[in-house]
Protein backbone atom coordinates (compact mmCIF):
# COMPACT_ATOMS: atom_id res chain seq x y z
CA UNK A 1 0.00 0.00 0.00
CA UNK A 2 1.37 3.24 -0.80
CA UNK A 3 0.27 6.21 1.50
CA UNK A 4 1.93 8.90 -0.05
CA UNK A 5 -1.24 9.18 -3.07
CA UNK A 6 -3.67 9.24 0.25
CA UNK A 7 -6.32 11.62 0.35
CA UNK A 8 -7.20 12.21 4.09
CA UNK A 9 -10.54 12.64 5.70
CA UNK A 10 -12.24 12.80 8.24
CA UNK A 11 -16.43 12.29 8.84
CA UNK A 12 -18.51 14.87 8.06
CA UNK A 13 -20.06 14.08 11.22
CA UNK A 14 -16.70 15.01 13.08
CA UNK A 15 -16.82 17.92 15.45
CA UNK A 16 -12.97 18.44 14.20
CA UNK A 17 -12.13 18.80 17.69
CA UNK A 18 -8.88 16.65 16.73
CA UNK A 19 -9.83 13.62 18.29
CA UNK A 20 -10.32 11.93 14.74
CA UNK A 21 -9.87 9.00 12.62
CA UNK A 22 -9.15 9.55 9.22
CA UNK A 23 -9.79 7.44 6.08
CA UNK A 24 -8.16 7.46 2.78
CA UNK A 25 -10.90 5.61 0.57
CA UNK A 26 -9.03 6.34 -2.56
CA UNK A 27 -7.06 3.81 -2.45
CA UNK A 28 -9.41 1.53 -2.21
CA UNK A 29 -9.90 0.35 -5.70
CA UNK A 30 -6.37 0.37 -7.37
CA UNK A 31 -4.97 -1.29 -3.75
CA UNK A 32 -8.23 -2.86 -2.30
CA UNK A 33 -7.82 -1.61 0.98
CA UNK A 34 -8.92 1.36 3.09
CA UNK A 35 -5.71 3.24 5.15
CA UNK A 36 -7.18 4.29 8.89
CA UNK A 37 -5.15 6.56 10.79
CA UNK A 38 -5.22 8.73 13.68
CA UNK A 39 -5.74 12.58 13.10
CA UNK A 40 -3.34 13.28 16.44
CA UNK A 41 -0.76 11.25 15.16
CA UNK A 42 -0.68 11.64 10.97
CA UNK A 43 2.98 10.43 10.97
CA UNK A 44 2.02 6.99 13.19
CA UNK A 45 0.97 3.74 12.31
CA UNK A 46 -1.55 3.29 9.14
CA UNK A 47 -3.81 0.50 9.80
CA UNK A 48 -4.62 -1.02 6.29
CA UNK A 49 -8.29 -2.78 6.41
CA UNK A 50 -9.79 -4.93 3.17
CA UNK A 51 -12.49 -2.99 1.34
CA UNK A 52 -14.57 -5.43 1.82
CA UNK A 53 -13.64 -5.48 5.88
CA UNK A 54 -14.19 -1.51 6.23
CA UNK A 55 -17.30 -1.75 3.92
CA UNK A 56 -19.11 -4.90 6.75
CA UNK A 57 -17.94 -1.75 9.70
CA UNK A 58 -19.48 1.36 8.35
CA UNK A 59 -22.68 -0.91 7.70
CA UNK A 60 -22.11 -1.81 11.57
CA UNK A 61 -22.47 1.43 12.47
CA UNK A 62 -24.87 2.73 9.87
CA UNK A 63 -27.51 0.00 11.45
CA UNK A 64 -26.74 0.67 14.54
CA UNK A 65 -25.05 -2.80 15.74
CA UNK A 66 -21.97 -1.14 17.71
CA UNK A 67 -23.98 0.61 20.71
CA UNK A 68 -22.41 3.84 22.16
Amino acid sequence: MTTESACWFTSSYSSNGGACVEVAVNLAVSDGLVPVRDSKDVAGPVLALPVSAFASFVDGVRSGRFPA
